[in-house]
């Protein structure tokens, strides 16, 4: 997918044509900014309605620090596949240094902040921060594979 094939913002229909994930587990609701090959600016709003939420904590939700990170990588997932041919995927290989510095609660927007900080086929490194309100909540460093697409008939 090249850059004359998407319009920012993106919302999650022009999403789901570059992610394999569907609802519940897509954790990008909008793509803001591109740098393309270099970084990438995603949104997720966290609602109470959000099904983990109900049981992660009764009377108390905080979004999962493992969800920060899912979020984090698909925001990772999306820039990698916008310099890749359709069919191709971005597969997590590797998370890094996840720090968890405040709880994501409902009513939060989680904002995404991904850098592409090297690429060597068939792998690529990232590093990614969300923040709420300006404040950043999680940092992480992600390594993905890049897997070939399927030849079309």
């Amino acid at each position: 997918m090249s850059s004359g094939e998407y319009k920012l913002p993106m919302n999650v229909t022009d999403i789901e044509k570059i992610l394999p994930h569907r609802f519940p587990f897509l954790l990008v609701d909008r793509v803001i900014e591109i740098e393309e090959g270099k970084r990438l600016v995603a949104i997720k709003h966290i609602s109470a309605s959000d099904g983990v939420l109900q049981g992660h904590f009764p009377g108390n939700p905080v979004m999962p620090g493992v969800l920060q990170i899912e979020a984090i990588a698909q925001a990772s997932g999306i820039l990698g596949m916008l310099n890749l041919p359709r069919g191709c995927q971005v597969l997590l290989g590797e998370v890094q240094e996840a720090r968890f510095k405040k709880p994501v609660v409902p009513g939060d927007t989680l904002r995404m902040e991904v850098k592409l900080l090297k690429q060597r086929h068939p792998f690529a490194w990232y590093e990614g921060k969300a923040s709420v309100d300006g404040e950043i909540v999680t940092t992480v460093k992600l390594s993905a594979l890049l897997v070939p697409g399927k030849e079309e008939s």
